[in-house]
């Protein structure tokens, strides 16, 4: 038995923050009833690499049925509430507004049915002067401050994935479990309100707390730490690339003595603390990169095994689709079978996940039957 078998969720979801939040309760074993306009879920059409299917579509949204549906219209309206009668959770990221307008706002909802647990993900959260601000993924990156500190000195840059999109739909899935968990204790459900804005924030507390307490802007560094030297990227005699990381000062008198054999650079007064080796970062990073240069990748891995130094070699995504350490699902989609990255964890060994993307529509008239009158 799957843990969240017997959960009903539903779903009018676009995008990925929602779908992210309904597609891992999918995994996890839970039905999900996906509600989409005719035209269906946008985040569909983003583009056509995954058999004929859009590669964030048939991330998020394995294990869900898909009805459309025309929430403007009385009888699909009739349906929906009957649907939402038996529902254990309710998920929503339409416009700010947009439920209460047709009239399944959580206040009514958590009224007629006090068990149900709704969750709602906007832009800017339920209150406050941005509240009903439209919102995107890269627009809160921006907005957060995240973008800030994003990038290099030749300026910012947009994080290569929806970091905040996802950051929310992480948040709403905890969210979501935790209050099936009190659900549990209470016998009532309770609303979830998540934002982009708010979740990506919380990530944000770091340079935040270092701004407002210690006067301390961090530099866009690139892939180089901000704040701990050495620990960032360089450039192997053979051209490849590796990342290493310093944490401490006994793994950093190890790494002079092994991988840069040169054990009295440890007490130089330029690098005897990671304060002193941050604001001399420069002349660092240079007397490194002489000693790497007459090195391979390879060989400077295999000295940073010796010395116990942490270290990542820099992959691209050809790299990324070969990497030994990869485990993969394989997910039936409308067009046919797609091998994906698996979910990042798995229990007592073994991957949960669901593994068939829907077609638009493909449950309609299923869960019209179901839930006829």
């Amino acid at each position: 038995m799957s843990d969240l078998e017997g959960i009903l969720v539903v779903a009018i979801e676009q995008a990925v923050a929602a779908p992210y939040v309904s597609g891992r309760l999918a995994d996890a074993g839970a039905r999900v009833i996906k509600v989409e306009r005719e035209e269906g879920d946008f985040a569909r059409d983003y583009d056509d690499f995954v058999q004929g299917e859009s590669a964030y579509f048939a991330w998020l949204n394995r294990g869900k049925e898909s009805i459309c549906m025309d929430l403007k219209e009385p009888s699909d309206q009739a349906l929906l509430e009957r649907i939402l009668a038996k529902a254990d959770v309710f998920i929503q990221n339409l416009a700010p507004g947009a439920s209460e307008r047709l009239g399944f706002g959580p206040d009514r909802l958590r009224s007629d049915y006090p068990q149900l647990i709704t969750v709602t993900i906007s832009g800017y959260g339920d209150e406050g002067p941005y509240k009903d601000q439209k919102a995107y993924d890269l627009l809160v990156q921006a907005e957060t401050g995240f973008s800030e500190v994003t990038g290099n000195e030749a300026g910012r840059v947009r994080a290569g994935v929806s970091v905040c999109d996802i950051a929310a739909g992480m948040t709403a899935y905890q969210g979501v479990l935790q209050a099936l968990i009190g659900r549990s204790k209470s016998g009532k459900g309770r609303h979830v309100s998540v934002s982009l804005f708010h979740a990506l924030s919380d990530w944000m507390n770091v340079p935040y707390l270092q701004y407002v307490y210690g006067g301390h802007t961090p530099e866009r560094s690139g892939l180089n730490h901000p704040t701990v030297a050495p620990y960032g990227a360089y450039r192997c005699g053979d051209g490849k690339e590796i990342l290493l990381a310093i944490q401490n000062e006994r793994e950093w008198r190890q790494f002079c003595d092994v991988v840069l054999e040169n054990p009295t650079l440890a007490d130089h007064p330029d690098f005897s603390g990671n304060l002193d080796r941050v604001r001399n970062r420069g002349t660092l990073n240079a007397t490194l990169q002489r000693v790497f240069d007459t090195l391979s990748r390879e060989a400077v891995i295999d000295k940073l095994d010796s010395a116990r130094i942490a270290y990542g070699r820099i992959s691209t995504l050809d790299d990324l689709a070969s990497h030994p350490q990869n485990r993969y699902i394989s997910v039936r989609t409308p067009g046919g079978e797609a091998t994906m990255l698996s979910p990042g964890l798995t229990h007592d060994g073994a991957v949960m996940a669901a593994l068939e993307t829907p077609a638009l529509g493909a449950h309609s008239c299923a869960i019209r039957s179901e839930f006829e009158k």
